[in-house]
């Protein structure tokens, strides 16, 4: 059975694919770089759509052993891919941009004006269609972030083409292109590092000393080493490490152990701990070891 976001991303993909063609062909007739830009804009967020929404979709699927995670991931490198093509979309924008600077175009204000009004209220559609899921879908909020990128953008378009045709100044269509670009690139830039420190298993910036300090904080642990904090997907931060213990603690006494363990750093939004009992392996190592590969 399709879910309410699976038929929300059907479709905002279809408005923001009718959005991308009508924005072609009007660039295309009005000679407006803005326009050409901004359609690109869309064309590049159709794709995202797409790949969110099939990532939402594999993400769903269970655990099995092939995938013992899951799924999950396929969210990321879906971000991870849709910010690699933002950024180079954005680059090569800015660059055609430039190159109207040297020889620049007329434009037609009216047409530019009508394609980009009739963008600016299918983006607000998508907007609102994506807004309520996106409070608790990460994945939807990215697309969500996406459709209020596109609305500022058309908004800066109808801006342009208002200007251009009451004052015919047409060399303000290649600033707002490169405008448009350096506001995308900052955006598709923030999108593909947080997905790459996601793949890379990066530490979410949460303070490994507050973790061994709790961690400490019980009398039964001695030390903690060998530590590895990660973060698995939008909704799962792990957490691998061993912990000395005294030698006269029964295996019933760690199982309390680490379910005081999982109290403790839940608040701190680790939600998968894995814990590795020891004696006196290991009691003078630090939680990191640098230079050192496990």
């Amino acid at each position: 059975m399709v879910d309410k976001t699976s038929i929300n991303f059907i479709i905002v993909t279809l408005l923001n694919f009718v959005i991308t063609i009508a924005e072609i062909l009007g660039g295309i007739f009005s000679g407006s770089l803005a326009l050409l830009s901004d359609a690109l804009h869309n064309l590049g967020d159709t794709g995202a759509i797409v790949l969110s929404f099939v990532a939402h979709l594999i993400s769903k699927k269970d655990k099995n052993k092939h995938k013992t995670f899951g799924y999950e991931r396929a969210e990321t490198l879906a971000a991870f891919t849709n910010g690699i093509i933002l950024i180079v979309i954005c680059v090569f924008l800015f660059i055609e941009a430039c190159m109207r600077f040297a020889k620049p175009e007329p434009i037609k204000g009216n047409l530019m004006l009508i394609v980009a009004l009739i963008g600016l209220a299918a983006n607000l559609i998508s907007m609102i269609m994506m807004h309520r899921d996106s409070k608790h879908n990460l994945n939807v909020k990215s697309t969500f972030i996406h459709m209020l990128s596109d609305a500022l953008s058309s908004i800066v378009v109808v801006v342009g083409a208002l200007i251009i045709r009451a004052f015919n100044c047409d060399w303000l269509d290649p600033v707002l292109t490169i405008l448009v670009s350096v506001f995308i690139l900052y955006e598709a830039i923030q999108v593909t590092l947080k997905a790459a420190n996601v793949l890379m298993e990066s530490n979410p910036s949460i303070n490994l000393e507050k973790v061994k300090q709790l961690m400490l904080d019980l009398p039964e642990i001695e030390n903690v080493h060998h530590v590895h904090l990660w973060k698995y997907s939008d909704s799962m931060t792990m957490l691998d490490a061993h912990i000395n213990v005294p030698t006269s603690l029964k295996v019933s006494d760690l199982e309390k152990i680490y379910t005081q363990v999982q109290e403790k750093l839940e608040p701190l939004g680790i939600n998968h701990i894995t814990l590795q009992a020891e004696c006196k392996r290991g009691i003078k190592e630090k939680m990191i070891v640098v230079g050192k590969t496990d």
